[in-house]
């Protein structure tokens, strides 16, 4: 196997997942390789087709500005509270830092309204632009700019012009998106690649913008950095809204809040799975899947999260866009929409890519929008609990989402699912989807009597009451240990969700010992695999890493069963896999360490935020309760 270093050009070694980073203006993402590549930036939202792509094949495009001829820098750090991320190098003869932005700005539409808004605007708005700022700090260093584009995926390579008098400003097209790179640097053209050499002594500083839209860029050094204080602020602000505990872990915490705040697409509320499409499960596999969407199963544990850090304009906007689409839906509800609330999410393969690292295929869409998975029922209805609690207050658009939803659970409940891990094999009375089933039937049995509608409050709790006793005489081993499906014996992860959800109490026999089982016979190195590839027919032969949020679950079970030692331990090594920068993909390969999946992976954030939290109020003697 290759060495994982970090790289850029074409046949360089690709950088393992973990040490990327991670910008957003809320609309647009990027990750910045420790080369001080840009490898995966799609415009103009972060589900269109990438620019940069150099994360996928290394001849679909990158974007660096940093020291000629060194590739590893001395240390990467977010500016504290923010989005905004530094890079220092050291080179012989000097040290240079290298700050990374994507622009926010003041609300640009007061004169017209914005054709992407759905969600009440804030006092800032995206302003479409990556700003790199280079400054010498010490001694001096050769600096190099290298924009090289290759749009739609790696396949329209970038043709380049000059605009303006001199060589600051130049532009390129390709697959609908304009281009431009401004720069107080010399810019010239090589081919595809749009290039610059500069040395930079003591005290000495330049800029980079690339801009997408009709709102310009920094003109000067000067205006570049006033915006730049400005996006630090906006950041800083942001974060300080937020109700963080004093403790160790609370960085933590924040970078989750951080990242989870990056990963929401602000016109809409809906919060993407993750940035990327098809980084792999395990290394080479084939396990590689687009995460650019919304899953209506996250808003439960997303309103939970942002509620609870007291981010609740956030969690009312992801709020209302799952309810625009399930009124939208007028029937059946998906399990996953586009960050714009569209339906239709087809799946593809990208054949003249060869992937991260040779995992292949390269996917962009995702066929499981068609699936057919019924925890979605428990998650929405559990979102809207979790909206009205807050409120107390249920108004007639609400209550006939709730109507709609409910009802479809019920008359669905008795028929097998793809389960919540979407397996492509075949169908099976999934135990999770009973519980969220059951969540659906429990919760929207208390939003009746909230509603004073005591004829369906009798009627769904019966019905809920039905379903909690069907998976009891069904879901149990001879061991009293809940298993995967009916008729398995097979752990799954998702089974330490029945206390989270309250679907039994957690001191109940069965809830210890099926929290315990999955702890010693589920885990590698102590962190929770989803299930055993071998024992699920899952559609696929080959194997993954352990899903963190599946660790992160078990954290706050073991809090609930009164595990806190367990826990906290548990919960203290997994904070101590996070990346460099405080972030998590989706799996982590238990004996190495390293990263695997999408990146950075929201669900993976929002259970640390959850677990974390449990084991802080156990710590403080607070009392422990259920999700929703």
């Amino acid at each position: 196997m290759r060495p994982k270093v970090a790289g850029g050009r074409a046949g360089d070694p690709f950088a393992p997942i973990a040490d990327f980073g991670f910008l957003s203006d809320c609309e647009t993402t990027a990750l910045v390789a420790p080369s001080g590549n840009i490898e995966w930036m799609c415009l103009p939202r972060m589900d269109s087709p990438s620019v940069f792509g150099s994360l996928l094949d290394r001849d679909a495009g990158y974007f660096r500005v940093g020291p000629a001829g060194v590739e590893v820098p001395a240390a990467q750090r977010y500016i504290p509270g923010t989005m905004v991320m530094e890079t220092t190098w050291w080179v012989h003869g000097g040290w240079l830092v290298v700050t990374d932005a994507l622009l926010m700005g003041p609300w640009h539409h007061e004169t017209e309204r914005s054709h992407t808004h759905r969600r009440a605007p804030t006092d800032y708005d995206a302003d479409h632009v990556l700003l790199r700022m280079v400054r010498c700090v010490n001694g001096q260093v050769q600096v190099r700019l290298d924009c090289m584009p290759v749009f739609d995926y790696g396949q329209t390579p970038a043709r380049w012009e000059h605009t303006g008098a001199g060589y600051h400003e130049a532009l390129a097209r390709g697959n609908g998106v304009g281009l431009r790179l401004t720069t107080d640097m010399n810019v010239g053209f090589e081919g595809s690649l749009a290039t610059s050499r500069t040395l930079l002594k003591q005290g000495e500083s330049r800029y980079v913008a690339l801009s997408w839209s009709e709102h310009a860029a920094p003109s000067s050094y000067e205006e570049a950095h006033e915006r730049l204080v400005w996006t630090v602020h906006h950041w800083q602000h942001w974060l300080d809204r937020g109700r963080f505990p004093d403790h160790p872990w609370r960085s933590h915490l924040q970078r989750s809040a951080l990242t989870l705040k990056g990963l929401t697409f602000a016109p809409s509320g809906a919060v993407a799975a993750a940035a990327t499409t098809s980084l792999p499960e395990a290394p080479g596999g084939d396990r590689n899947w687009d995460y650019r969407y919304t899953w209506i199963r996250d808003s439960t544990m997303a309103l939970w999260a942002f509620y609870t850090l007291g981010y609740d304009w956030e969690a009312n906007d992801f709020f209302y866009f799952i309810t625009d689409v399930a009124e939208a839906a007028e029937g059946k509800l998906q399990i996953m929409y586009g960050l714009d609330g569209r339906e239709e999410l087809p799946e593809s393969t990208l054949d003249h890519l060869t992937g991260y690292d040779n995992a292949r295929p390269v996917r962009i869409g995702n066929e499981a929008y068609m699936q057919a998975q019924h925890d979605v029922w428990g998650a929405i209805i559990g979102s809207i609990y979790l909206f009205v609690r807050k409120r107390d207050r249920l108004d007639d658009r609400l209550w006939k989402i709730i109507i709609k939803q409910v009802e479809d659970a019920l008359a669905t409940w008795r028929t097998p699912d793809c389960g919540m891990w979407e397996v492509r094999g075949e169908p099976q009375h999934f135990t999770s989807s009973k519980i969220f089933c059951w969540v659906a039937a429990d919760r929207g049995a208390r939003l009746a009597r909230v509603r004073g509608d005591q004829d369906r409050a009798r009627r769904w709790q019966a019905a809920a009451d039905e379903i909690h006793a069907d998976v009891l005489a069904n879901a149990l081993d001879e061991r009293g240990v809940f298993t995967a499906h009916y008729g398995a014996t097979a752990l799954d992860a998702s089974a330490l969700l029945i206390p989270l959800l309250g679907f039994l109490p957690a001191d109940d026999k069965r809830v210890r010992e099926t929290v315990l089982a999955i702890a010693d016979e589920l885990s590698e190195d102590d962190l929770v695999l989803r299930y055993r590839a071998a024992e699920t027919d899952d559609g696929f032969d080959s194997e993954e890493g352990t899903f963190t949020i599946c660790s992160f679950w078990l954290v706050s079970a073991l809090v609930l069963i009164g595990e806190l030692e367990r826990a906290r331990a548990l919960c203290e090594k997994l904070l101590s896999y996070a990346s460099p920068l405080q972030l998590y993909a989706e799996e982590i390969d238990p004996h190495s360490g390293r990263h695997l999946g999408n990146f950075p992976q929201a669900f993976t954030h929002l259970a640390l935020i959850n677990a974390v939290m449990q084991v802080i109020r156990a710590e403080n003697g607070e009392p422990q309760a259920p999700l929703v």
